[in-house]
Order: C-alpha cells, then sequence, then structure tokens
C-alpha cells in the first residue's frame, strides 16, 4: 500500500477509485430514515404497487425552469420520490420535468392550458423575482404531473385540496402527500377494470346543473357511472360497487328502504348526503331575509339509527364561515353590500389523523346539520368532518336570517367544539328488516331475484354519512355556468370537496392501503427568519473565507509534513 501512495501514478489509481465509487452509487441508492414521522419510508402498499408493474410508466413533472423557492423545494422531493419509485419497480417508471409551455407559440400554449385544465391540473398564480434586485412579477406555476401507461393518459394536480392563500403550509402539505398523489396516479392509470357507482333517483334528488361537476367531472372520469331511478329495480344490482344517496326532497317507502338495505347487507358501499332540514340561499333571497327551516319527513332516520347514528332536525352554526354579500347600509335607496362571514355555512376540517380528510383544505358546508353516534354493536365510528370550537346549534323550529349574528353577546353563544357533520361508519351492519319483513317479501327476494334476504353482513363493510346535501353540489353562475364543487360563488375561492369526497370513494372502494398514505406528516423544521437577517453578513462571509482558509491551511500542513520527511 506504501508503495502504491508513492507511485508517480497514484494520481491515476485515485480517479479510477473516485470513478467507480460513483458508478456503484449511481447503479445502487439506499437512505436511512431517521425523521420521526418517516416522512421518507415508501409504505408496503406502494412497494407492493410498484413491483407489480408489468409494463413502463412514464411520469411527466410539470415543475422545471425558475420557480420560486417553495415550488422548487416541491420539485426536488418529487424528484426523490420519482427516484425511489423507480429503483422500487426495476425501472419500470421513468421520470421527465419539463416546463409547460417552454418553446411554443402563444397558440399551441393555449392549446396546452386547456389541455392540463381538462386533466385537473390548475396554474397557481405566484410571484417571483426574475433577478436579485429587481421588482417581483407574476408567473403561472403548473404544479401537476402527467402519467402514461400503454395508451392511457391522466393529469394529477399536487396541489388539489390545499389551500391557495396558505402558502408554505400548502406546499408542506403537498410534499407530505406526494407518495399518495403519485402512487394513487399510477394505481388508478393501470386499472383494468374500474369500480361501478350508481347515482340513486325517485325521491327528489338533484339531477341538473346543481350536479354537474360531481357527475361530470368528478365522477364519470374516475368510475363507472349510472344513473339508478330506485323504482326501477326490484332489488339494487350487486354491479354496482358504490351508491350515492344525494340531497333527496321526499320520503323513502318501505320497498325502497329495504332495497338500500339489502344492497348494504350484501356488501354494498353507500355514501349518504342527507338535509334532514329543509333549508336553502334561494329561500333567503326570496323571503326578504329569513324563513323556517323545516323538517322534510325522509323516513330514513330508523336505518341510520341501526347503522350507528343519528342526523338531528338542527343547523350548525360556526364562527369559521365563508362569506357571502350582506347589505351594510344604504346608498340612496339601493342597499351597499358587503362580503361578509356567515355563520350558515361553516368551514369544516378533520378533528383526527384519519387519511380521507388529513391534510385538506377547508371543506365548505351550507346549512350542515349535527350527528350523533350512537349505539350499534360492532360498529366503529370516526368522525370525518366537524365544526371549529367556536360553533353552535340551532334548534328547530329554526328560523334563517341574513343577520345572524347581532351583537357581542350573540357571538360569546358560539362555545360549542367539533360538533360532527360527516363520519365513517365501519364494521357488520345488522338489516333494519331483521324480523320485520314478511314471509312472502323473503320468498320474492330469495326465489324470484335470487337474492336471499340477509339479516347482517358476511364481512366486514363501510359507509360514510354526511349532513348536507350541498356538500357535492355546485352553484351555477347566469355568466360561467355551472362551477366548480366547494367554490363560493362570490368569493370564487374553492374549498376542498372534491379531494373529500374523492378520498371517500377511495376509501371505500379503491385501493385503502395507498389511501393510507395520506396520514403521513411532514414536520417543518425552518429557520428564524430574524435571526438569519441578523446574521447574513456573517455567514455570508464565514462561506466565502473559510473554505479558502482550510485550503490554505491545509496546503502549509502538506508543505511542512513533506519538508520534514524529506529532511529525514
Amino acid at each position: 500500500m506504501k508503495k502504491l501512495l508513492h507511485s508517480p501514478y497514484s494520481w491515476i489509481f485515485l480517479i479510477a477509485g473516485l470513478l467507480l465509487v460513483n458508478w456503484m452509487a449511481s447503479q445502487w441508492h439506499t437512505r436511512l430514515d431517521l425523521t420521526s414521522e418517516k416522512r421518507y419510508t415508501i409504505s408496503a402498499a406502494t412497494r407492493e404497487l410498484l413491483q407489480s408493474l408489468d409494463g413502463p410508466v412514464t411520469i411527466t413533472v410539470l415543475l422545471d425552469g425558475d420557480l420560486p423557492a417553495g415550488f422548487k423545494k416541491l420539485a426536488g422531493s418529487t424528484r426523490d420520490m420519482l427516484q425511489e419509485f423507480k429503483e422500487i419497480s426495476g425501472s419500470n417508471i421513468q421520470y421527465f420535468f419539463r416546463q409547460p409551455g417552454q418553446g411554443m407559440n402563444d397558440t399551441l400554449k393555449s392549446e396546452l392550458i386547456d389541455s392540463l385544465h381538462s386533466m385537473g391540473i390548475n396554474p397557481t398564480n405566484v410571484r417571483a423575482r426574475a433577478k436579485e434586485g429587481e421588482g417581483e412579477e407574476q408567473r403561472l406555476v403548473y404544479p401537476g404531473v402527467i402519467v402514461e401507461y400503454n395508451d392511457r393518459v391522466s393529469g394529477t394536480d399536487l396541489l388539489q385540496g390545499q389551500s391557495s392563500i396558505d402558502g408554505i403550509n400548502s406546499l408542506n402539505n403537498a410534499e407530505a402527500l406526494l407518495e399518495y398523489k403519485l402512487a394513487s396516479a399510477i394505481d388508478k392509470i393501470r386499472r383494468d377494470k374500474v369500480p361501478v357507482v350508481a347515482y340513486l333517483t325517485g325521491n327528489g334528488q338533484p339531477q341538473r346543473y346543481e350536479v354537474y361537476d360531481l357527475i361530470e367531472k368528478t365522477l364519470k372520469p374516475n368510475y363507472g357511472f349510472s344513473i339508478l331511478p330506485v323504482d326501477s329495480v326490484p332489488v339494487i344490482p350487486g354491479v354496482f360497487d358504490a351508491l350515492l344517496i344525494v340531497k333527496p326532497l321526499t320520503g323513502f317507502n318501505e320497498a325502497q328502504k329495504l332495497k338500500i338495505d339489502q344492497y348494504i347487507m350484501q356488501g354494498g358501499k353507500v355514501i349518504w348526503l342527507i338535509d334532514k332540514l329543509y333549508a336553502s340561499l334561494d329561500s333567503l333571497q326570496r323571503n326578504q331575509g329569513s324563513f323556517i327551516a323545516f323538517e322534510m319527513g325522509l323516513n330514513i332516520d330508523d336505518m341510520l339509527f341501526k347503522y350507528g347514528v343519528r342526523i338531528n332536525p338542527d343547523l350548525v352554526q360556526d364562527l369559521n364561515c365563508t362569506q357571502i354579500p350582506l347589505a351594510v347600509g344604504s346608498m340612496g335607496d339601493r342597499p351597499q353590500m358587503q362580503l361578509m362571514p356567515w355563520v350558515y355555512f361553516p368551514l369544516l376540517s378533520a378533528i383526527n389523523n384519519n387519511p380521507i380528510s388529513k391534510n385538506l383544505d377547508y371543506v365548505l358546508a351550507q346549512f350542515p346539520q349535527s350527528i350523533d353516534t350512537v349505539k350499534a354493536e360492532g360498529i366503529k365510528k370516526t368522525v370525518l368532518l366537524a365544526s371549529s370550537v367556536n360553533a353552535r346549534i340551532l334548534n328547530t323550529p329554526a328560523k334563517v336570517e341574513l343577520n345572524s349574528v347581532k351583537n357581542e353577546e350573540d357571538l360569546q353563544t358560539f362555545t360549542q367544539t367539533h360538533i360532527p357533520v360527516a363520519v365513517l361508519l365501519e364494521g357488520k351492519f345488522n338489516s333494519l328488516f331483521t324480523n320485520r319483513i314478511s314471509s312472502a317479501a323473503k320468498d320474492s327476494l330469495s326465489n324470484l331475484y335470487k337474492t336471499p334476504f340477509r339479516s347482517s353482513v358476511d364481512s366486514s363493510n363501510k359507509m360514510v354519512v354526511i349532513s348536507d346535501g350541498d356538500l357535492v353540489t355546485n352553484f351555477v353562475s347566469q355568466e360561467k355556468g355551472p362551477l366548480q364543487m366547494g367554490e363560493n360563488p362570490f368569493t370564487h375561492y374553492q374549498y376542498g370537496n372534491k379531494e373529500f369526497f374523492l378520498n371517500c370513494m377511495e376509501y371505500l372502494i379503491g385501493n385503502p392501503g395507498i389511501l393510507e398514505t395520506r396520514g403521513k406528516d411532514y414536520t417543518l423544521r425552518l429557520l428564524d427568519k430574524k435571526k438569519v437577517d441578523e446574521s447574513r453578513s456573517f455567514w455570508q462571509a464565514l462561506n466565502i473565507v473559510l473554505p479558502v482558509v482550510l485550503v490554505i491551511l491545509f496546503g502549509l500542513i502538506y508543505t511542512v509534513v513533506n519538508k520534514r520527511r524529506y529532511q529525514k
């Protein structure tokens, strides 16, 4: 070894060794995840998905070029995640980074933007400096990925479901959700069979423009879809993986309830979006600023009670709410309107770590009711969405008014915390009709329709109960037509309603293992901005001077050592 080190050709061996080490590092990667939240540990479900790929998946990340610091960090995290995906999949993952529209003329750019929008990738308007010392300029960043497999193409917005005004926290949440977003996109595009969803009608459920975004933009691009009139079939077919019951206006009869009950007992999944009281913004405008919210008599209380929940005949009011235009005065003979918080439109959020609603922007509700969980043997209840800590309940008969908070004393009554509005039920449900169904009806189910009556499910089932039918509806604008689900028509801010609904669907009929990755935490460890500004000059000087000093010092020591060695 000594001879090798003192050989005149030692530098050749040194360079060869460095090249060998670099080549080995490029072929085999590993890292230790020492973070407390295990942010860099790929879940077992994602590993299984990647290892099962039978062909190449190409992912184009639209985060390249001159980006603001927060988006550069998101791009770097995406690159690291995709590199790990590539190694796990045996190179079946190929990824590229592109800047949307680079080198294109205006016509092609416009077509590209329309194409990205149709895939659900929306631009984010950011402020950035082109060069140090210059003023800020507005730029559009497309924080999304395009996934291609065989002849299929789909897009995923990395910021969908995140607050557009929460800045660095939204980007932090997007980093926490990277594994879920990417794995979910890969899982969906490679499916040969997609789940089929039925939209139940026959009891006044909306079917026109107010559910356009739900049906045309949310369900049809992701699932097989069919409208199912409840009275058109003797039993709800098992071909449907999930059943949506959205905002019925008229009561269910016993025959209809039996069909839904037996669909659940056969293992079918249901999302209930129920308004127990009739209350709407249109009613308020038609009745000159106030109306009485009344019960609609849907006749499903006994079913829901049997499954483990009760929707109460009340209205939830919350100081954490969105804004609508209210009259704050008058100018001449015309009212002066101003956007003001309105407690009947609360902003709901998660109160636990359930992956359906964690790391999600607020969900907009309209006249929601409170939900109580009740005793049901073997049923696990999880609150998915609830009010803030400054809420209250308005019991029936409930008078809805535009100016419902009149003075300081009213504000002091908002003392209730985390009132449930959406609940997940899991377990072995028991039928409402056990010991209630006639022998003739049983025989018909068994002999005529080949679906024997079941008093309970064979294995664990699950459903979601939401006490606000408008959670998935959209407003309709005279200028723009149907808006997006969860979009406030007055502020045009879009809340996380669509992401929440899709998460519910994925949990019920998708890959629950991949959805679990939504529960990851991603702790921000930020520098103290004040200290950074105060000590900026010191650290800049240290970074410039210290390397030079170390090189000089190393050179002097090397010279002295060599001089002494050769003197001996």
